[in-house]
């Protein structure tokens, strides 16, 4: 999508389910191990009774959503905020909601914000992003 055809208010929502093994490649590639993603014995012992996702995982799938779906390939993230507000767990399905909150038109700019909802409505990501896209 273009930065022109892009509008105010427009959205954008992709569903994901985070597997194990998503949870498991994430940790060979970032070296991240922390037992409360990968070992249910210890997970089961900790505050959430069970595996969680890594954040930075969950935070990747917005990554995917505006580079491939919306906007979509050629968009450059510029800026990114995000505040955890609740674990995503192995296995759950989250939703990925982009909407426009503002454009920059002398840079070619848009304001996202990027949330990733839980199935429940909980928000487990609260986040905002800037992109740049050429077009």
């Amino acid at each position: 999508m273009s930065f022109s055809e892009l509008q105010v208010g427009q959205e954008h929502e992709a569903s994901f389910t985070v597997s194990d093994d998503m949870v498991k490649t994430f940790a060979e590639i970032t070296g991240d191990k922390n037992p409360v993603h990968l070992d249910e014995d210890y997970a089961r012992n900790t505050r959430f009774k069970k595996r969680i996702c890594h954040g930075m995982l969950v935070a990747s799938l917005i990554s995917k959503v505006l580079g491939m779906d919306f906007p979509g390939p050629g968009t450059i993230l510029v800026k990114q905020q995000l505040v955890y507000r609740a674990p995503v767990f192995v296995g759950e399905t989250v939703k990925v909601h982009v909407k426009v909150i503002e454009k920059k038109e002398e840079k070619h700019r848009v304001v996202l914000s990027t949330n990733v909802l839980k199935a429940d409505g909980t928000v487990a990501i609260e986040g905002q992003a800037e992109v740049f896209l050429e077009q």
